[in-house]
């Protein structure tokens, strides 16, 4: 677990010289989580004009950016579906360019059940860990690479990807750009208005494989295409939902001036850039936070013990380090807290970049 994204102050992972019993650990947290948001009904999406379930396109008939608002790529992140049903009421034809919805993982949503709730989001595998072309250009199959490779051409087209998400556990809204310039002011201008998440999140990847906002084509060098994806809140929480469609506003309101020029127009807050420097796995068994962390909690001191790990304690290595989504119940070999920390600067985009 190296940092590479400023000074550090304190190891990460300190082991425990002898066996005691006062380390410091809550133990894990009951598994049953609350539903507080119903299963919407997607039927108008099992049928489309493209003959390719759950891909809705909206063509202004003029020329303009391509716009990809996708969600559902896990099927128990049903979030998403409110606010694509929501949006797709509207029927939202944008004043220029194609606006194209995409219900990605229908089957896995429709598998879902509230006494299991967490065993909808995939079917064979995480359809957000294939986006690797050698994973989309392999031989191998299962039934999310089969849908991945069904939605790619949708992914090759468009100029801007705002991709849907919600956290198992609690934690605030937050966005994740890739670490190329040009989605990074995507997340930003997003980030900037008025009452959004304003934490935007970059990283080296997932260490579980591609996600959907790093393809190639949002990551080629010479590349135009701009990726982000938004973590909006609890799974089964009405408020996420919100959160998912004030996003998606800013977004329509704003995509010209983004596509174009990397900023919005209007701007009523400054949005906070933060870099992934630690992925924490859990190593043993016993895996435990000494408090129920929150997503998105930032813990003032360096060397503060966060959690314990058999006979290891996991601490903060710098001040104000910030928890990405702390998962409280982390299997052994499962990531359980990625550490980040926040820059010294508020982004400020510029119009030239397309690196």
């Amino acid at each position: 677990m190296s940092c590479k994204a400023g000074q550090r102050h304190h190891p990460v992972r300190i082991r425990q010289r002898r066996l005691t019993e006062t380390l410091p650990g809550l133990g894990q947290p009951s598994s049953v989580f609350s539903i507080n948001l119903p299963v919407p009904d997607l039927s108008a999406w099992r049928k489309s004009p493209c003959r390719i379930p759950g891909v809705l396109e909206f063509d202004s008939g003029h020329s303009g950016p391509e716009i990809l608002i996708i969600g559902l790529i896990h099927g128990n992140e049903y979030a998403a579906g409110w606010a694509l049903e929501r949006l797709r009421r509207r029927n939202p034809v944008p004043p220029t360019g194609r606006l194209t919805l995409i219900a990605a993982n229908l089957d896995a949503f429709d598998s879902f059940d509230p006494d299991a709730p967490v065993l909808a989001r995939y079917l064979d595998e995480d359809l957000n860990r294939l986006w690797h072309h050698t994973r989309l250009e392999g031989r191998d199959r299962s039934r999310e690479l089969d849908r991945a490779r069904q939605m790619l051409p949708f992914i090759e087209r468009a100029d801007i990807l705002l991709d849907l998400h919600s956290t198992l556990w609690p934690s605030d809204p937050f966005f994740i750009a890739p670490p190329r310039q040009r989605s990074t002011e995507l997340a930003c201008a997003l980030a900037s208005g008025q009452d959004l998440p304003d934490t935007v999140l970059t990283d080296l990847g997932h260490h579980g494989g591609s996600r959907l906002i790093e393809h190639a084509h949002f990551m080629a060098s010479m590349g135009t295409a701009r990726s982000c994806l938004l973590e909006a809140g609890p799974h089964w929480e009405p408020g996420t939902v919100t959160v998912m469609e004030k996003v998606i506003d800013r977004l329509l309101l704003e995509v010209d001036s983004i596509h174009l020029h990397g900023r919005a127009v209007q701007n009523g807050q400054s949005s906070e850039l933060a870099l992934v420097t630690d992925n924490v796995m859990a190593r043993s068994a016993d895996f435990s936070f000494i408090h129920p962390w929150k997503g998105g909690s930032i813990i003032a001191q360096a060397g503060t013990v966060i959690a314990t790990d058999g006979h290891d304690v996991i601490c903060t290595p710098y001040d104000d380090c910030l928890l990405i989504v702390p998962n409280l119940r982390p299997r052994r070999g499962q990531l359980a807290v990625r550490l980040a920390r926040r820059t010294a600067a508020h982004f400020k985009p510029q119009a030239d970049a397309r690196s």
